[in-house]
C-alpha cells in the first residue's frame, strides 16, 4: 500500500523520523507525487500545522512524496494523525514520478485530510507544497498535546 505525505512527514521536515523509525513499520520512498484532485493545503492552528482540508475541487494540486508502507506503518501513522478523530484517511489518485527510473504513473495512495474545520480556515492562503521553514513565516511548533479533536487546534 502507499501513502502520500504533504507536510511534516516529508524528507527534511520535523516528523519525517516517523517514516524512518524501524519500530513504526516499513516505509520505502517511491518518489515525488502530485495529487490528481485539487484540495486546499493551509497552515493553521497554534502549532502552525499544515492541513489538507477535505474540500475537493478547491485549492491546488498538492505536491508531496509517496511511500510504500506496510500495515504496521499505517497503524502508527494513524496514531500520529489522530485518525479517525482528527483526520480522516482516504485513498486518492496520485501522479508519482518513481525515484529509481523516473517513470511517471498514477497510483492510489492513502491521504490524511482534515474533515472538520472552521469555515474561515478556507480563507487562509492555499499552498501547492509545504516546507516548515518556507516564506510563509509560520514555522512548525512541535507539540506534546493530544491533538485528537479539531477544537484543540485553535
Amino acid at each position: 500500500m502507499y501513502v502520500f505525505v504533504y507536510g511534516t512527514l516529508k524528507k527534511d521536515e520535523p516528523n519525517h523520523y516517523w517514516l524512518t523509525t524501524d519500530t513504526n513499520g516499513l516505509a520505502k520512498f517511491v518518489g515525488a507525487g502530485t495529487l490528481i484532485n485539487q484540495y486546499p493545503l493551509v497552515i493553521t492552528s497554534k502549532y502552525n500545522i499544515p492541513f489538507l482540508l477535505d474540500h475537493q475541487g478547491v485549492g491546488k494540486k498538492i505536491h508531496g512524496e509517496v511511500y510504500e508502507i506496510d500495515e504496521k506503518m499505517i497503524e502508527n501513522l494513524d496514531i500520529l494523525e489522530g485518525y479517525p478523530k482528527l483526520f480522516i484517511r482516504r485513498e486518492e489518485p496520485v501522479k508519482v514520478k518513481r525515484n529509481h527510473d523516473g517513470a511517471e504513473e498514477t497510483i492510489h495512495a492513502w491521504v490524511y485530510l482534515l474533515s472538520q474545520f472552521r469555515q474561515e480556515t478556507m480563507e487562509l492562503p492555499h499552498l501547492e507544497s509545504y516546507n516548515s521553514t518556507g516564506p510563509h513565516n509560520l514555522p512548525y511548533i512541535i507539540s506534546e498535546d493530544d491533538l485528537n479533536d479539531a477544537n484543540d487546534l485553535y
